[in-house]
């Protein structure tokens, strides 16, 4: 299964659902990689030290002679590997552009991962670009990640219909896992207004898991820990278990 968590816009809890999804699998003893596709790196960041990391997902992408495992770094968390990014990753989509592989770059260096992790989680950059239809050629599985704010479904009809034309030639097995609201507070009534507005738009493809604004998950990654071993017993670690197990559900 490969999970593409996708969202052209920014600050809709994108990263913070891969690194805490990813998590939720590798505590089910599921072999689980978590490969960074943001420029910003901050799933990278989030388990590794970037001065140690010498190759990234640029170089698995770019480079056809090295070993694809020479891009991998095991994380803190048992079960749980990590491909990082570096901000080198910006200078891709002008690499490949042209390219007549260019939107299955990542697909085919996945495949010998394939046999090694039950589970990919892959974080995307906040655009549009050919980094994000990278991903979503390789991925089996979107979710889609929605802030619970005034502006949330703006732009999700271009998302969208960029999976439905990706599903149309280069990968018609994609499918829509779900929409997950994020950083949800539940006191606000528009809060409230704007998730029965995300439901009435995706109907059964609206998780019933809702993740709620929490200072916890927010700080975890300052301290390179998934929000299970940082705050194991507050709202964020909760929700994202239950997330899990709707997603283990679904496929």
């Amino acid at each position: 299964m490969v999970i593409a968590i996708a969202n052209q816009k920014g600050g809709v809890g994108k990263t913070t659902t891969a690194i805490n999804l990813a998590a939720a699998f590798a505590r089910k003893g599921k072999r689980v990689l978590l490969l960074d596709l943001d420029p910003q790196a901050n799933s990278s960041i989030s388990f590794l030290d970037p001065v140690k990391v010498e190759r990234s997902v640029y170089e698995l992408m770019t480079d056809g002679l090295a070993p694809v495992e020479d891009s991998v770094y095991a994380t803190p968390v048992k079960n749980l590997d990590v491909v990082p990014a570096r901000i080198n990753l910006a200078k891709l989509e002008s690499k490949l552009v042209g390219d007549f592989d260019a939107p299955f770059r990542l697909k085919d260096r996945l495949e010998p991962f394939k046999q090694h992790y039950d589970v990919i989680v892959i974080d995307t950059p906040p655009t549009l670009g050919l980094i994000t239809v990278n991903a979503l050629v390789a991925a089996s599985h979107v979710l889609i990640p929605i802030q619970s704010s005034y502006f949330a479904l703006e732009g999700t009809d271009d998302l969208l219909e960029t999976i439905e034309k990706v599903k149309a030639r280069p990968n018609p097995n994609l499918e829509l896992l779900g929409v997950l609201v994020t950083l949800h507070d539940k006191r606000t009534t528009l809060a409230r207004e704007v998730h029965e507005q995300i439901r009435n738009v995706f109907g059964p493809k609206l998780f019933e898991t809702v993740i709620t604004k929490s200072v916890r998950l927010e700080e975890s990654p300052a301290y390179k820990e998934s929000i299970f071993s940082f705050a194991p017993n507050s709202s964020g670690a909760i929700e994202y278990g239950k997330l899990c197990e709707e997603v283990i559900s679904r496929v």
